[in-house]
């Protein structure tokens, strides 16, 4: 996987924490910077334990399926990306803000927006990756993007969750099927 390949993924599997995060800032009063460093740290660390737990998982039944390994990365990647573009397009009724943010609710959250993650880790077994940086960067991704996204949902509100969903669906549409073309030598 190339390294723009890589931070595309990341961008992607973020995208729940971005929009997560987003929503977070608009309920902070106080402390904004503070909570932004913690929510960030927060699902940081989840988002790079879970494709880590995930690898571990798929790296113990990889060589049983090598010779299909790429469809099963498609569809790992396509079912996380098609389950993202559909929350971000289904009507929701708990878009309004409910106060601050406690730090049992962002472990929880930090949990839910990474169980995706976990699909995509699984898809890094069939991969030629190395485990370590990718873990690394999708870390470190989502830790820069919910402190953004903490900040500017205090600042302008939640105007971009659903798009940053869409696009962040999109892009590990796109990833798994590049993966399939390029592994049947299409490209």
């Amino acid at each position: 996987m190339t390294p723009s390949t890589l931070l595309l993924l990341a961008t992607g599997v973020s995208a729940d924490a971005f929009a997560v995060a987003l929503g977070k800032g608009l309920q902070l009063r106080r402390q904004v910077l503070a909570r932004a460093l913690l929510i960030g740290l927060l699902f940081g660390l989840a988002q790079a334990l879970m494709p880590l737990a995930g690898y571990l998982l798929g790296s113990t039944f990889a060589d049983r399926i090598a010779a299909y390994d790429h469809w099963v990365a498609f569809a790992l990647l396509a079912a996380v990306g098609g389950k993202m573009l559909w929350e971000a397009l289904r009507p929701s009724a708990d878009d309004e803000p409910a106060g601050e943010v406690s730090v049992r609710e962002l472990l929880v959250l930090a949990l839910a927006t990474s169980i995706d993650a976990l699909a995509v880790g699984v898809s890094f077994a069939f991969l030629e990756i190395d485990v370590w940086v990718a873990v690394l960067v999708i870390g470190l991704t989502t830790f820069v993007l919910s402190v953004a996204a903490v900040l500017l949902g205090h600042r302008v509100g939640t105007r971009f969750q659903r798009p940053a969903e869409v696009v962040g669906g999109l892009v590990l549409i796109l990833i798994g099927a590049q993966i399939v073309v390029q592994h049947l030598g299409l490209l």
